[in-house]
């Protein structure tokens, strides 16, 4: 069954991109979360409640798209939006992470992976913009999207999960490590894409 919607006369805060401004106003709010559970020892509690906002958050970047198609509004502001509001939930995830612990040793060299290729990413991506050339993101970018996500979930739950899966962390860093893996792919295939476009004649 179709949906149909009307069209709004203005995108700006057509639905999806509702939901997209959702997902970045939820990262203060899970970061602040972990930082009361974690500095000012405001209770484990904490992190489930973490946890909860950044599940809904993380189900909005799968919605948001699917609105937006099956709803026509897809808009410029919303495409541009997208890919921000997951950089910014996960690397302020990461960052806190390391900050409390549960990122330690040889793990945080896979949270680097994933912020330095985001940071490149986002660098190829604007001077493209500036020559009016768009790299379609592949399949596999969205599942390591996908991937980040899930593993950065484990691991807001941290010490909290623990006593419900003893499993639950080391799961987290397990899955972190796959998405660094995926990360560094789709980022050296991204900048190949995009290589050809980069060389100056």
């Amino acid at each position: 069954m179709t949906i149909a919607t009307p069209r709004p006369g203005s995108r700006t805060f057509s639905l999806a991109n509702l939901l997209t401004f959702g997902r970045i106003a939820a990262v203060p709010l899970v970061i602040g979360c972990m930082l009361y559970s974690h500095v000012f020892q405001g209770g484990i509690w904490l992190r489930w409640v973490a946890l909860a906002i950044y599940t809904i958050a993380a189900l909005t970047d799968y919605l948001d798209g699917y609105i937006a198609r099956a709803w026509e509004q897809t808009s410029a502001l919303g495409r541009m939006l997208d890919p921000i509001a997951d950089k910014l939930l996960v690397a302020s995830c990461l960052m806190m992470l390391a900050a409390d612990g549960t990122i330690v040793g040889w793990t945080l060299i896979a949270g680097l992976i994933i912020l330095c290729r985001e940071i490149l990413v986002s660098g190829l991506r604007e001077h493209l913009a500036e020559l009016h050339v768009r790299v379609p993101v592949s399949q596999l970018a969205k599942w390591k999207t996908v991937a980040q996500l899930v593993a950065v979930g484990f691991l807001v739950a941290g010490e909290a999960g623990d006593k419900v899966f003893p499993y639950n962390t080391d799961v987290g860093l397990m899955l972190l490590w796959l998405a660094a893996i995926l990360t560094l792919y789709t980022g050296w295939d991204y900048a190949r894409a995009a290589g050809k476009h980069l060389i100056e004649d």
